[in-house]
């Protein structure tokens, strides 16, 4: 069972065990609306699979606000992507930048992603993403807080709760459980795209500088992001390198 607040819980499906698959996320989303009402936001990376989380929230409630952190290094594909996305679902989409540009961020700091060092992608991703994230969540009022995290996705995700608290907010995932398959068949069912990329063999997509197409010596999807160094960005932990001592804690009850 998961609890927001006293007297307001999220049970067991019908099935008794608490899930967030493809046959309880809607109810998800609709427990979190009824909770959190005007409080509610959702964060996009418009990454590869990045279309069934926004398309099921839309469906549910249409004009959340969808936070996208445009880092400034960006491929050039996830911008139309993100076109693509935000006209056909009609998306309420606010866009936040680091007030820091890309070329005095490397004035001052060198191109931190060719250091070869956690610590380094570390103050980039607190620039570029993390102070923009937590800027948007402060200046939209956010109390709570949905992303499309699964958790075959890293080995952080995999200890992520589908309901916890990050930054002094409820952080909801309405499809942790999803199976890569899981995704493919609600893409293909509603005829939603995935990112471009997808078909060059990419498996995940971040900055053009950290990504790459999945390759045979890959032991994980993963170790195409942020030269093999870590698994994730800093948006879902305190410090990305720490990854064991993320800052997301449960909630269940």
């Amino acid at each position: 069972m998961l609890e927001a607040a006293s007297g307001i819980t999220l049970g067991p499906t019908p099935g008794g065990e608490l899930r967030a698959g493809p046959a309880d996320s809607t109810q998800i989303i609709e427990w979190t609306d009824a909770t959190f009402s005007e409080g509610l936001v959702m964060s996009t990376s418009f990454g590869i699979q990045a279309a069934v989380t926004l398309h099921l929230a839309t469906r549910v409630v249409p004009e959340i606000p969808v936070i996208w952190v445009d880092t400034g290094y960006l491929p050039p594909e996830t911008h139309r992507f993100a076109e693509q996305l935000i006209e056909r679902l009609s998306l309420n989409i606010h866009a936040y930048r680091s007030p820091l540009a890309p070329a005095e961020m490397e004035a001052l700091h060198g191109r931190l992603w060719e250091q070869g060092d956690a610590d380094a992608l570390n103050l980039y991703d607190q620039i570029r993403k993390v102070e923009p994230m937590q800027r948007a969540l402060r200046e939209l009022g956010a109390t709570a807080w949905l992303a499309g995290l699964r958790t075959q996705q890293t080995d952080h995700r995999k200890r992520l709760p589908i309901l916890g608290r990050q930054w002094d907010r409820y952080k909801i995932l309405p499809i942790l459980d999803w199976t890569t398959q899981d995704v493919h068949e609600y893409l293909k069912v509603h005829d939603l795209p995935y990112h471009p990329l997808f078909y060059q063999g990419y498996a995940t997509v971040g900055d053009w500088h950290s990504s790459r197409p999945l390759s045979d010596g890959d032991a994980h999807e993963r170790d195409t992001r942020f030269r093999g160094l870590k698994q994730e960005c800093g948006l879902h932990l305190t410090r990305s390198y720490a990854e064991p001592q993320g800052s997301t804690q449960s909630l269940h009850s």
